[in-house]
Formats: C-alpha cells, sequence, structure tokens
C-alpha cells in the first residue's frame, strides 16, 4: 500500500461527518470534483470501496468506518507533532505527557503537577495530562504515546518500570437515608445486595472489585456506568445507587451533596498508585524531573 495522504484522509473525515462532498468542499474551500478524486485515489490504494453514493449524500462502507477511526487518530497524532514541534519552535525547552488513572486525576495529580511546574526551573518545561483506565495506561506508555502514566499498582505493567506514588482509601458512599447508612463500617460482600453506579467496566478498580464478587461467588449490579467520581456522587445524590468511592475525593462532595461516607473493611480498600515509565533512561531530562518530583510525594 502507498503512502497514505493526510489531506486526503483530512478529506475523507470531512466528507463522512458530513455526509456530503459538496458540504465537505464548502468546509474545506475544495470543489467537490477534487474531493471526488482525491477519494477515488484513496480507494485505489487501499484497495477496496469505501464510501457508498446515495441520492443525497454518501456514506462509509464497513472498510471506510475502518478507516474512518484510523485516520481520526492519525490525524489526532499529526495534530500533536505541530503542536509539540511548535512548542520547541517557540522555545520549550520540555514536554512531558502523562497518561492517569481517574482516581490519580481527581486526587492530587493536577495539584502535585501544578506545584512541579511552579517551580522557577520548570519554567520552560510543558506537561501535558489525558485520563485513561490503567491499561491504556500501561499500553500508552509501552507503545510511547506517553512517557509517564500514573496508575494504581494492580495495575499489569509488564516489563515497564514503576517507582512509588501516592495512596487512597476506598469506601462506600451511600445516601443519608439509605440502609446501609448507619453503619460504622461494611465488608464488601454487604454491599453487593445494593445497585452499585461504577466506572468503565475495563477499569482497574471495577476489574478488582468483579473477581472480589467471583470470589465470593455473587456479582455486582451495575445500575449506572459514569466515567468519573463527580458522576458517580450525583447518582447516589439522586438515589439511584450507592458508589465505592476514594475517601478523598468522597469528603469534597459529602457535605454539600448529603452522603454518608463507610469506611470499607478490605485489606484491598488501601490502595497505592504508582508512576510507570519504560525505563530510567529513555526518560528525556524534564520527564525525569517530573518522575522525581511525584515520587518525592510517596508516604509509606
Amino acid at each position: 500500500m502507498r503512502d497514505l495522504d493526510l489531506t486526503t484522509l483530512r478529506l475523507f473525515v470531512s466528507v463522512c461527518e458530513t455526509g456530503n462532498i459538496a458540504r465537505a468542499g464548502e468546509r474545506a474551500s475544495i470543489v467537490g470534483s477534487a474531493i471526488s478524486k482525491r477519494l477515488a485515489q484513496l480507494e485505489d490504494t487501499v484497495g477496496t470501496a469505501l464510501l457508498v453514493r446515495k441520492r443525497h449524500g454518501v456514506q462509509p462502507t464497513a472498510a471506510g468506518q475502518t478507516l474512518l477511526e484510523h485516520a481520526r487518530a492519525m490525524l489526532d497524532g499529526a495534530a500533536r507533532i505541530e503542536r509539540d514541534m511548535g512548542g520547541y519552535a517557540a522555545g520549550l525547552r520540555g514536554q512531558v505527557r502523562i497518561l492517569a488513572s481517574v482516581s490519580a486525576m481527581a486526587e492530587s495529580l493536577a495539584d502535585d503537577v501544578a506545584a512541579f511546574l511552579q517551580l522557577p526551573a520548570h519554567g520552560n518545561i510543558q506537561v501535558d495530562m489525558e485520563e485513561r483506565v490503567s491499561p491504556e495506561i500501561v499500553r500508552g506508555v509501552r507503545d510511547g504515546t506517553a512517557s509517564v502514566g500514573v496508575c494504581w499498582d494492580a495495575a499489569e505493567l509488564g516489563e515497564l518500570k514503576s517507582r512509588p506514588y501516592r495512596s487512597d482509601h476506598l469506601c462506600m458512599v451511600v445516601p443519608a437515608k439509605h440502609p446501609l447508612a448507619a453503619r460504622k463500617s461494611l465488608r464488601f460482600e454487604q454491599t453487593l445486595d445494593y445497585e452499585h453506579v461504577s466506572l468503565p467496566v475495563n477499569s482497574a478498580v471495577q476489574v478488582m472489585l468483579q473477581r472480589a464478587a467471583a470470589r465470593l461467588g455473587r456479582t455486582s449490579i451495575h445500575r449506572v456506568i459514569v466515567t468519573n467520581f463527580e458522576a458517580a456522587l450525583r447518582v447516589v445524590r439522586a438515589g439511584l445507587a450507592i458508589s465505592l468511592v476514594p475517601r478523598e475525593v468522597a469528603e469534597v462532595y459529602v457535605s454539600a451533596y448529603g452522603l454518608k461516607i463507610i469506611p470499607l473493611a478490605e485489606p484491598w480498600a488501601r490502595r497505592r498508585f504508582i508512576i510507570c515509565f519504560r525505563d530510567a533512561k529513555s526518560l528525556s531530562p524534564s520527564a525525569q524531573l517530573l518522575v522525581d518530583h511525584l515520587a518525592a510525594q510517596y508516604k509509606p
């Protein structure tokens, strides 16, 4: 296959999004016939039809839908390259990209990174952060999408190296009038009779909870799945479900939301976070400085 042209891919994405070659041409200030020619060349390059022509527009074929997903990823990567190189052209001396779990982002990571950047010696360093679930963090660091990852130490790191970071404490959060609200502490098994609001099923904590329930011969009832803890606590406030949330996050919301925090009497309720990276030699000087700063926050 010949090299794919980013301009053609950008036009292909626009055509798929608008469903119309003429409208895509208006968006890109290119005549429709020129776009049609590029799309025909693209189909010839990949060796299959990518679009189905309809009476009032076009829509991607199955192959076109697959290419659309790849094209968006490629264009996003190209945009990042342009932005990163632009930063160096403007005099930026260092740039670090971090992939972090929702827990780390919601708790202390943003404050720790802000403190790092406020140090005079780090004035020319830029840190970009992106929220991912633990398996994606490990994969992204391994594949070079980011130089540093922050996740729960239960994640399977493979050959990645790690250093300890912070820790948190999982607890149950329930509405003030919930049957469990009067309890001083809870075992996980005691929560399984109630509907839960949870994070995505492939997140490290949800995988751990599924395994814990399976060991008890039970299953968790997930009534609602959300992507962040604030949304989970809003669901709990509405009385729709209960949720397992880090105490460090829940304490910010419980008074305003009228919720009750109940400690979880399980050995895994205290979680430890780690900073992961490919190896020390692969870290840029800026990334090494950031890793050292984050690791200094560790308290046994």
